[in-house]
C-alpha cells in the first residue's frame, strides 16, 4: 500500500467514525440541516488538504470539529438565504414539544455562548479545552457558559436547572442535548466524495493563483514596453522657459567720461602743432 493510499484509508476511517455525529452536533449549533452538512463537509475537506498536519494532531476529530464550527458560524452565511443560521429549528425529525423547545432555546443564545454550551455540556469537554477551542480565556469561557445556562433556565424552568449546582446543571443539559442530537438522522457525504471535492477545490485554488501571477507578470511586461526609459517632452508642447528680458544699456560713468575728455585734449594738441606760430 502506497503512502497516499494509507493516508486515504486513515482519512476514510476518521470520516466514518465522526462525520454523522459531528453533523448532528452542528445541526444544534446552526438549526439548519443544509448548513450543518455543508459545514461538516467543508471541515473534512480542509482536513484532507492539510492531512499531514491533521494526522499527527492529538485530536483529529476535534480539529475537524473546530473547522466545521468556524465555517458554520461565518457571518457571510447571512447573505445566502439557503445557508442562514436559523432562529427556529428546521426539519426537526424526532422528538416532541420539549425537544423543540430546547432547540429553540439553544438557537436563541448568542453564537459564542451557544458554542461554549454545546462543547462543555453537550460534548462533556473540560473548561480549559473549551476555552482553547473557542479561542477565549478560561474566565471568558466560564462567563459564557454561566450566562448560557441562566438563559436556558429562565426560558425552560421545567428542566430543573434553577437552584442546582453548576456540575448538576451540566449533567442535566448534557443528557438532554445528547439525546436531542442523537435523534436527528443525517446522511453525510461519502468520504471518497469529500476527498475528491477537496482535491478539485485545491486544484482550482492553485490554478487561480497561477493565473493571477501570470496576469500580474503580463501587465508588468506591457508597462515596461510602452513606458520609455526617459521622459521625453511632447513635440507640440515646448518646455516652459523663463521669459526673455532685454537689458537696457547701463549709463556710462567714470571711465567712459574720462576717455572722452582725453580724446578732446589730444585733438586740441594736434590742431595746435599744425597751426604756425605768429610772431
Amino acid at each position: 500500500m502506497t503512502q497516499r493510499e494509507q493516508a486515504a484509508s486513515a482519512f476514510d476511517d476518521l470520516h466514518a467514525r465522526h462525520a454523522a455525529a459531528l453533523t448532528q452536533q452542528t445541526y444544534l449549533l446552526t438549526g439548519g440541516p443544509r448548513l450543518a452538512r455543508r459545514a461538516v463537509e467543508q471541515g473534512f475537506r480542509l482536513a484532507w488538504q492539510r492531512w499531514p498536519q491533521v494526522a499527527v494532531d492529538p485530536d483529529p476529530a476535534g480539529w475537524v470539529r473546530a473547522a466545521a464550527y468556524e465555517y458554520a458560524l461565518t457571518p457571510w452565511h447571512r447573505l445566502c438565504p439557503g445557508l442562514r443560521p436559523a432562529r427556529k429549528p428546521k426539519e426537526l425529525q424526532e422528538g416532541g414539544p420539549s425537544d423543540r423547545a430546547l432547540l429553540e432555546a439553544l438557537l436563541s443564545l448568542p453564537a459564542p455562548y451557544r458554542r461554549a454550551l454545546l462543547l462543555h455540556d453537550g460534548l462533556g469537554m473540560g473548561l480549559y479545552e473549551t476555552a482553547a477551542e473557542i479561542e477565549a480565556s478560561t474566565p471568558a469561557a466560564a462567563g459564557r457558559l454561566t450566562h448560557a445556562r441562566e438563559r436556558i433556565a429562565d426560558r425552560l424552568p421545567e428542566l430543573g436547572l434553577g437552584g442546582q449546582e453548576p456540575v448538576r446543571q451540566g449533567e442535566i443539559l448534557r443528557a438532554r442535548i445528547t439525546g436531542l442530537a442523537a435523534a436527528q438522522q443525517v446522511t453525510p457525504a461519502a468520504a471518497q466524495s469529500v476527498r475528491s471535492g477537496s482535491e478539485r477545490s485545491d486544484l482550482r485554488t492553485t490554478l487561480a493563483a497561477v493565473g493571477l501571477t501570470g496576469l500580474f507578470a503580463l501587465v508588468t511586461l506591457v508597462m515596461m514596453i510602452v513606458t520609455p526609459d526617459q521622459y521625453t517632452p511632447s513635440p507640440d508642447k515646448p518646455l516652459a522657459t523663463a521669459p526673455h528680458t532685454r537689458l537696457s544699456p547701463a549709463p556710462r560713468h567714470g571711465a567712459d567720461i574720462r576717455k572722452q575728455g582725453n580724446a578732446a585734449v589730444r585733438k586740441r594738441l594736434r590742431q595746435a602743432r599744425l597751426t604756425p606760430d605768429v610772431r
